[in-house]
């Protein structure tokens, strides 16, 4: 996996410039666009970090790039920074999913905090998603049975119970709570609910 990345989207030179030597300094990977166009045209979602997205950019918004970003389930955690700063403005962002709207000049120390912070819950994220994909994916490998099983299972019925549900023996069912337990990588029913609600979060 690559190092996460600050994407920087602004276009003032002098801006991205002092980004850059603050962000480097910190010890954090950075790359800098002048334009939306400029982004997209670079950007590969599957890539972790964040970005800083200035409001007002040369002959467009900002916050319609936000807007795209999320037409396309981008994931990337997104701060939005500006100089000219208004209720209805700072709405927009935080409705298109911003994680934070900073007037400009922004304290170093603050950014940085902000930075790694949007990092850090991009970390999260991503990680969260790997895990709902890989059961997502145990899930596929039963059998219809062993599903309904499942099913059952994870809401709290006993073998006893899941054999009256689905017309089986006690100890039919016994076998495909195990095989279900095994191909779900987990121990109990107990963590078998767990993984399985965290598949169906939004």
């Amino acid at each position: 996996m690559t190092a996460p990345t600050v994407f920087v989207v602004d276009d003032n030179p002098a801006v991205r410039k002092s980004m850059q030597a603050l962000v480097e300094a910190a010890g954090l990977a950075i790359e800098t666009y002048a334009s939306t166009a400029e982004f997209l045209a670079a950007y590969d979602g599957s890539r972790a970090g964040c970005l800083v997205l200035d409001v007002r950019l040369r002959g467009e918004s900002g916050l319609d790039l936000q807007d795209e970003l999320r037409k396309r389930n981008c994931m990337l955690p997104i701060i939005v920074m500006t100089g000219y700063a208004d209720v209805p403005t700072s709405v927009r962002a935080f409705k298109g999913g911003a994680i934070d709207f900073l007037r400009k000049p922004v304290a170093p120390k603050k950014l940085l905090a902000q930075l790694r912070e949007a990092i850090e819950s991009d970390r999260k994220a991503r990680e969260a998603a790997d895990q709902r994909a890989a059961v997502t994916d145990r899930i596929t490998q039963l059998t219809p049975r062993e599903r309904q099983v499942m099913e059952l299972l994870a809401v709290g019925n006993s073998s006893k119970e899941i054999a009256t549900a689905l017309g089986l023996s006690v100890r039919t069912v016994e076998g495909h709570r195990r095989e279900v337990l095994r191909k779900m990588e987990v121990d109990s029913a107990v963590q078998l609910a767990r993984a399985i609600a965290a598949t169906r979060r939004p």
